[in-house]
């Protein structure tokens, strides 16, 4: 088990940005990164690979700008770390920006 409940808060699905993001851990503390997470499911007759899933997580961060309500809390986007999660069955990926 990791122990991140001193460095951060963890929310869930809340909007941001244009949309509601997955999950977000923000800074409790100076120091740490924060962090927006995006999780899918592979639609195998849209995406190729698990790659492709975890991309479009990535793009939809972007394009939904969600990194926005920790920028508006004082972290430097150099400071928000986007990850994307990509899953099919029992496999999975992670990707990031």
């Amino acid at each position: 088990m990791v122990e991140l409940a001193d460095r951060y808060a963890l929310t869930s699905n809340r909007e941001s940005g244009f949309g509601r993001y997955d999950v977000m851990l923000e800074l409790r503390r100076a120091g740490a990164d924060g962090m927006v997470l995006e999780f899918k499911v592979q639609e195998a007759d849209q995406e190729k690979d698990l790659l492709d899933t975890a991309n479009k997580a990535l793009d939809q961060i972007e394009q939904r700008r969600y990194e926005e309500i920790l920028v508006e809390k004082g972290i430097p986007k150099d400071q928000i770390r986007k990850y994307g999660f990509a899953f099919c069955g029992k496999k999975a990926l992670i990707a990031s920006r």
